[in-house]
């Protein structure tokens, strides 16, 4: 029976993601128009500028990306690019310190949403803008930043040469009770803790080479079948609640890949994090809250919550592992989030009607 049901379930997530994909397709600008809420994209007031590009050089796409940046400038005048490469061991903090040390004027980033985060990060408040040119799987600041993830060539002009807008960055300190360990990370996309950090852990690193963010999707359904964790969950200056979750999400955005808007609402420059708590027990459970997702129902569902909050505390007895926009960053009993607002500077494209 229980086979038969995972059958069930695989069908039914394909056929739904593939609907959520059609319907991305037709409603993408109309989700695009809406991440805006306080801070319309500005000119840039700059003659020249010194520019560095910090990469991930086994990215596909990175090569071009520093020949399209090299010529760009050439053309315009500018002093000769700083390039940076990342390494496994350091994904781009200290490339940034080192960009901001050289007094760039952008800093540009080729790579997925890891290193994006890791140089995004070192730039808060800085008023230093980023650039972004998507070479990774997700890609899902650009996604939300309107950005055409296809498109190297066009997201290095709009790196060098567009508009300018302020984003918040969310805040995420871990403390695990049982180690002893505590760490803190800046997000600018979607962290959380329990299943998503599971199949983030868990992901195939070959399948991601090959089929990109549809990995993700093999991982989640062999996760499907776990149990809940019981935790405790504080917004703001409310009562605790008692929970048992499968996982809890802390979207700065809430666009995917496909052009599923996860998190509805969700606006990346509003000072507020969207909290979204996941909690099915079984496969029906999973498949209602996909088909919520998916086609936007208004109906409330008891497996999947979103709240809106500055400030969160979750706990949990024992250890429970954490991500930090799709990278795994360990186990911890005791999670803090916030919203730092407007603390990135990030360069987008031009608005559709300029005012």
């Amino acid at each position: 029976m229980e086979t038969e049901l995972l059958v069930i379930l695989i069908v039914v997530i394909i056929v739904l993601v593939a609907a959520a994909s059609w319907l991305g397709v037709r409603k993408l600008a109309q989700k695009h128009t809406r991440s805006a809420v306080a801070d319309s994209p500005h000119k840039i007031n700059i003659a020249k500028q010194q520019v560095a590009f910090i990469y991930n050089p086994t990215k596909n796409g990175a090569e071009a990306a520093k020949a399209f940046i090299r010529r760009s400038v050439s053309k315009a005048g500018w002093p000769e690019p700083l390039f940076l490469e990342t390494t496994a061991e350091d994904p781009g903090f200290s490339m940034a310190q080192a960009a901001l040390d050289a007094k760039s004027d952008v800093v540009i980033v080729g790579g997925g949403d890891g290193t994006v985060r890791a140089v995004g990060q070192t730039l808060r408040r800085t008023e230093i803008p980023l650039g972004i040119v998507p070479l990774g799987t997700g890609n899902l600041l650009a996604r939300n930043l309107s950005l055409d993830v296809t498109d190297v060539a066009g997201c290095v002009q709009i790196a060098l040469f567009g508009h300018q807008r302020h984003i918040d960055a969310g805040l995420m300190e871990l403390e695990d009770a049982v180690t002893g360990a505590a760490s803190k990370h800046s997000f600018m996309v979607i962290a959380g803790l329990g299943m998503d950090a599971d199949v983030m852990n868990d992901t195939n690193s070959k399948l991601k080479e090959h089929v990109g963010w549809l990995a993700y999707s093999e991982a989640g359904l062999r996760h499907m079948a776990g149990r809940r964790k019981k935790v405790s969950i504080t917004l703001d200056n409310e009562p605790a609640q008692q929970r048992k979750v499968r996982s809890v999400l802390f979207a700065n955005c809430g666009l995917l890949p496909g052009g599923i808007d996860f998190v509805p609402g969700a606006l990346i420059d509003d000072g507020v994090l969207d909290v979204v708590v996941i909690s099915p027990r079984s496969a029906l459970g999973w498949i209602a809250m996909a088909g919520k997702v998916v086609f936007q129902h208004k109906n409330h569902l008891p497996v999947i919550d979103f709240y809106r909050s500055k400030n969160l505390t979750i706990r949990t007895v024992m250890p429970v592992e954490t991500q930090i926009d799709g990278d795994p960053s360990g186990p911890a009993t005791c999670v803090k989030v916030s919203v730092e607002p407007k603390a990135v500077l990030v360069r987008v494209a031009a608005p559709n009607n300029p005012s």
